[in-house]
This record gives structure tokens, sequence and C-alpha cells, in this order.
């Protein structure tokens, strides 16, 4: 089974995309994921580029995806020796990259300014790993792909 550390970008993105996850494979996040993927879904609504309802419903399949959510002393203090490595000014995207150091084969980001930033660190693999051949992850219409949350239905677990 491959681990893959997907950043609240990518978390968005499949949800967008109702991509379809491979069953060989383990999504893991910071437990900070479900707030910042909140506020970029409250932001993508102030900003009038989807409707409350089009929200909640990509809140919901996250929330279905099966995603192992960690925030424990180790990662805390990995994540602040990586981003003191790097200069960073906070440990945001630094608990992304600890979580991908401690338990996962890669990190999945959209962002190209943080890819490149790590990659000494960690394996960035691109977001088409993730899902089934045929799933369109990053078509940008969001109607091709098929729901498909995996596990049993419980979704995020801490």
């Amino acid at each position: 089974m491959t681990k893959y550390v997907i950043c609240p970008d990518v978390a968005f993105r499949l949800a967008h995309d109702e991509a379809v996850i491979r069953e060989d494979h383990q999504l893991l996040a910071p437990a900070l994921l479900r707030s910042q993927l909140l506020a970029l879904l409250y932001q993508a609504v102030r900003r009038g580029e989807m409707t409350r309802k089009d929200a909640r419903l990509r809140l919901d399949y996250v929330r279905g995806l099966r995603i192992r959510l960690l925030g424990d002393r180790v990662l805390q203090n990995v994540a602040w020796q990586v981003a003191d490595q790097l200069g960073w000014p906070d440990t945001l995207d630094a608990e992304y990259v600890a979580l991908a150091k401690l338990h996962a084969d890669a990190l999945v980001t959209l962002d190209p300014r943080l890819a490149d930033a790590v990659q000494d660190l960690v394996t960035v693999a691109p977001i088409e790993a993730l899902s089934l051949p045929g799933s369109d992850v990053g078509d940008n219409d969001p109607g091709q792909a098929q729901v498909a949350p995996r596990g049993d239905g419980r979704g995020m677990e801490a």
C-alpha cells in the first residue's frame, strides 16, 4: 500500500473532480487539513467562485474519503525542524512535509513552490498518482469522474 500525504489544495481538487482514489493507496494529512480545507471552501464562496451548496458537497466528499489525520507531538517537533531548516515563517506547510517524512511514501501538492522547496526532503508525487486511470483528476469538468469514497463511510479519522 502506497501512503500519500495530501495538502489542502489537493483535497480541494479531489473534491472538485470527484476523483476515484485507488484502493491500494492510503491518504494521510495533518489534523489541520480539516480547518484549512474549510477555509479554502469558505473563501471560494466569498469570492463567488462556488455556491454554499457546492462547498458543502465538496466538504462532504472529502469527509467521505478515508484520510488518516495525525497531529501528535513527534509530528509537531519534526514540523518545527522542517520550518526552521527551510526558513519558513510558520509551520503550516511543514506539518505536511513532516508527516511525509515520518509516515508516507510521498507528498502530493499542487503548489509548485512548495514542491520545489521540499524536493530534497521528501518525494513529491503528482495528483494523478492518487486516482484510477480515467478518473480525470485535474480535468476542469467535475462531472467526468465518479464519486467513490473509500473505506466504511466513516471518512476522515483522527
